[in-house]
């Protein structure tokens, strides 16, 4: 018997499903087994009905009236001595055809919970008429679950409810994170097996997309080299990612000169003496650049980096005691619980965060979830992980990507100063694609809703959108004008 199946029915011995998806898979190597067939069968009888796989059916959630009008899976699946937590929306149309996207949040260490309830899942807080107790959640019409099987992992161990079984393990890293997604993916999807024939699609956002290239060719070496199951990847999704330190970080000064934060004369200056890198200058005797970029200093640092337009809020900011440009995309953990922010009269939009600190910490949320007792002390946001960030550059990946013949999907928000939507775009350019749909704006009800370009380069295809009014990240600013641009593409629709 093959062992990693030995091994997950070992997991799962508890778990008819379990059970009966294994021996599927048992079957398609020794097929014409009426053994088999008979156990398979009975299985299906006997099997109970609030559990799907090694996860279990959500059927309801505190803070939600009635049924949840969607499929919700969680579970976990272990992976290296860890124990990565998962939600799982089926697709709302058609499963079985439909596309499957495994989604991760950046930070690092922000839970994909993130993505499930203020980006791009069919469920939301009710922020506008929360008064206090446990938060309503309601469902929402701008899903990408409308059709798209949707598998949320909390990514990397010690993120959300992921937890490991030994301290040593909580030690992680940028290969470490896209190994252990590549792993986590291979190992679902083989306890899921009704999924391995519709098309793949990895997607993150932000700080995400440094491991989420490395995961894609772990994917197609996988694939190259035998290593089943074999996995229908098509393509892939980038939300405002973190590319490269040099060109993400540089092209903030950039940004900032296009929108007036930064006067012709101070940048042009900055520009010529640091020769564009403001950064990470390795000559230290370049005393010029350094005063010139302690000048732009104080004309930004009362921006809201998320969102230019929006107010600078008093806690749920980048972590300033840490690598400030390494770890500019994380977001600093705070109690909430034992100590929550005064909410001043004006709103401000990280305010919403405050209510998943108090949904996702409730005990009947996390019984509700089969959240496993004891494995984690607080659910936290974004945590701060035990982390070392071994990448600086995910480029070459994506020069590689480009001579297969998947699909990407880059976008941004033309408002987020944490990765601007320049850098982006530097990055893209360096890749040397030929255009295939030039720059023009693409609309929503008539109205322009962003600007788009579409490169190809023999079967590799790569499409560029902004989002016209969005901060970082664009579905939580935006989430009408994401769901459009990715239900077009998803579709093979121009945008």
């Amino acid at each position: 018997m093959n062992i990693c199946i030995y091994k997950s029915i070992h997991l799962c011995r508890k778990s008819a499903y379990c059970l009966f998806t294994f021996i599927t898979i048992m079957m398609v190597f020794d097929s014409g087994s009426c053994l088999l067939q008979a156990v398979l069968l009975l299985l299906v009888i006997i099997s109970p009905r609030n559990e799907v796989s090694c996860g279990h059916i959500v059927e309801t959630l505190p803070g939600f009236d009635g049924q949840l009008p969607f499929k919700l899976e969680t579970g976990y699946i272990g992976v290296e001595g860890s124990e990565m937590f998962y939600y799982f929306i089926e697709s709302e149309t058609n499963p079985k055809e439909d596309p499957l996207m495994l989604w991760f949040s950046g930070g690092p260490g922000c839970s994909a919970f993130n993505g499930l309830i203020y980006q791009i899942g069919p469920i939301a807080f009710n922020i506008a008429d929360y008064d206090g107790g446990l938060p309503k959640l309601q469902h929402v019409e701008y899903s990408w679950t409308k059709t798209t099987s949707i598998l949320f992992v909390d990514s990397p161990v010690g993120t959300g409810f992921s937890y490991a079984t030994d301290a040593a393990d909580y030690y992680t890293s940028d290969s470490k994170w896209a190994a252990q997604n590549y792993l986590f993916l291979k190992k679902w999807l083989i306890e899921h097996p009704q999924f391995l024939k519709v098309q793949l699609f990895i997607g993150a956002d932000s700080y995400a997309g440094v491991p989420t290239p490395i995961i894609v060719q772990a994917v197609l070496d996988g694939n190259k080299a035998g290593d089943g199951p074999y996995l229908n990847i098509k393509g892939y999704v980038l939300g405002c990612p973190r590319t490269d330190e040099y060109i993400n970080d540089n092209s903030k000064i950039k940004f900032c000169h296009r929108l007036g934060l930064i006067s012709d004369e101070l940048y042009e200056a900055a520009k010529k003496s640091c020769n564009g890198n403001y950064f990470h200058q390795e000559d230290s005797s370049n005393v010029e650049c350094t005063e010139l970029v302690h000048l732009i200093h104080p004309l930004i640092e009362d921006i809201n980096t998320y969102d230019i337009l929006e107010p600078k809020c008093a806690w749920s900011l980048p972590d300033q005691n840490g690598e400030s440009n390494r770890r500019s995309l994380q977001e600093s953990s705070g109690n909430f619980l034992l100590s929550p922010p005064k909410i001043p009269d004006f709103w401000c939009h990280n305010f919403n965060y405050a209510l998943s600190y108090i949904w996702a910490n409730d005990f009947r949320v996390q019984k509700s979830l089969h959240v496993r007792e004891g494995t984690i002390q607080e659910w936290k946001r974004c945590n701060n992980l035990q982390y070392t960030y071994d990448v600086t550059s995910v480029l070459g990946y994506h020069r590689n990507l480009t001579n297969t013949d998947l699909e990407a999907l880059i976008y941004s928000g033309d408002h987020d100063l944490t990765v601007p939507h320049v850098g982006t775009q530097d990055w893209i350019n360096l890749l040397n694609l030929t255009i295939d749909i030039n720059w023009r704006p693409w609309f929503l009800n008539g109205e322009v809703a962003g600007y788009m370009i579409k490169y190809e380069e023999n079967w590799f295809s790569l499409t560029y959108a902004t989002i016209k009014g969005a901060g970082h990240s664009p579905q939580e600013y935006k989430r009408r004008e994401s769901f459009e641009m990715f239900q077009r593409w998803i579709h093979w629709y121009p945008l």
